[in-house]
């Protein structure tokens, strides 16, 4: 275990077991002692509240960092300075379509630098690694995390190790390897992966930043709640519609909301948090749609490899989170992602990887089963670039029309006939 690093005291209280309470110093750890729980950070509100104003927000940088009263670091910010703060597009024409008059997309495929929400865990956890005195950090991925740990690292001048499974997307493992890292790609899927990597934990002190720091890690994905709201003109939506792989995202979103209603920043909070995942694996979604309150871990088959975690740590807490919030999950098959995929880049012109078809896939089936309204205002998380899963989409998009240099041909080719000069 690191020592730990001075915190803000009147800011951090530590970390505290999600199960049964017991509280540490905010150390580099993850897991109670006691009863084997995760652990998360444990913030003082009441110190926060009276400096962290609407105003006080808007003046800071135009980044995820505008947040950092409700963000783990000692200090200043010394990692991923440029993450966050992503457009929120107004989806006129998309909403048309599906019959939504208010619906918004939370763009995060042009985060910095790696194109997807990872950079902002990132950015969180590397700062707090080098807080820790870690000069080493790692991660388990299914291809963002470890794109978005290799250039930051690469920027902050520490070593590195991401270990992903062998069967990645190409332009995802060229997204590790640009960077100069340790790459090692693992015989077996995420699961597999991220049990290795305990295992590394336990006899390397590097900072894996989804094990041994998770819990600062974590606490990144806040800032996509926080953005929102703020966007909206300090209004929480009606719904808003995440991508699920651990169930991390889903967690802290719902964590963000409630914060910034708790705090005093929005005046109402009424927000049903609804999860999508790819039915090729969908524990989660599959023991909401149950009645459960828990989910049996499966083997992953589907095209958004980077949804692909067939054991979710964060399972229980999603399925808790969404039922606290009266929000709904919902699956879809790999075609269905690919559809929605391509039906976001016809309309709105935004190119989303295969998670990005997923939440456009589960938001089209839960407008059609009533679940969400027409007149409610409604958010779509879209994480990752599309550039990043060209493979998914090459054969649904047909191939370029090929014509000799002539006017004549092209004219003739595209029925525009010949205009009067």
């Amino acid at each position: 275990m690191a020592k730990p690093a001075p915190m803000d005291t009147d800011k951090i209280k530590g970390l505290v077991c999600r199960e049964c309470g017991k509280e540490y110093p905010a150390v580099s750890l993850h897991v109670c002692d006691m009863c084997f729980g995760p652990l998360e950070v444990q913030y003082n509100y009441k110190a926060i509240k009276p400096r962290l104003t609407r105003k006080a927000i808007e003046a800071g940088p135009k980044s995820l960092w505008r947040y950092v009263d409700l963000l783990p670091i000692a200090g200043d910010p010394t990692v991923g300075l440029d993450a966050g703060f992503t457009p929120l597009v107004r989806a006129k024409n998309l909403g048309d379509e599906l019959g939504l008059d208010k619906l918004y997309i939370k763009n995060d495929t042009v985060n910095h630098p790696t194109l997807s929400f990872k950079d902002r865990v990132v950015s969180v956890a590397l700062t707090r690694a080098r807080e820790l005195g870690y000069d080493t950090v790692a991660c388990a991925s299914t291809g963002n995390l470890a794109n978005s740990v290799a250039a930051h690292a690469a920027a902050a001048k520490m070593q590195c190790y991401v270990f992903i499974p062998h069967d990645l997307e190409a332009s995802k493992v060229l997204g590790n390897l640009v960077y100069r890292p340790n790459v090692v790609e693992v015989e077996g899927n995420y699961d597999d992966v991220n049990r290795l990597c305990s295992e590394i934990a336990g006899e390397h002190k590097w900072a894996f930043v989804n094990v041994n720091i998770r819990p600062y890690y974590a606490e990144g994905s806040k800032t996509l709640a926080y953005e929102v709201v703020e966007q909206l003109g300090w209004e929480a939506p009606d719904h808003i519609v995440v991508p699920m792989a651990s169930g991390s995202l889903l967690t802290k979103i719902w964590k963000g909301l409630n914060e910034f209603h708790k705090l005093g920043l929005i005046d109402r909070m009424a927000t049903k948090v609804d999860g999508a995942q790819a039915e090729g694996c969908a524990p989660i979604a599959t023991a909401h749609k149950l009645g459960r309150d828990f989910f049996k871990p499966v083997k992953p088959a589907t095209v958004a490899k980077s949804l692909a975690i067939g054991n979710p740590a964060d399972g229980y807490y999603a399925l808790k989170a969404t039922a606290e919030s009266g929000g709904a999950m919902d699956m879809v098959t790999d075609e269905e992602i690919i559809e929605g995929m391509t039906l976001l880049a016809q309309t709105e012109g935004i190119f989303a990887e295969t998670a990005g078809g997923v939440t456009i896939g589960v938001l089209k089936k839960l407008v059609k089963q009533g679940i969400i309204k027409r007149t409610e205002t409604t958010v779509a998380l879209i994480t990752g670039n599309g550039l990043k899963t060209q493979e998914a989409v090459m054969n649904a998009v047909g191939r370029p029309t090929r014509i000799s240099p002539s006017l004549v041909h092209f004219q003739k080719t595209f029925g525009l006939g010949n205009h009067e000069r």
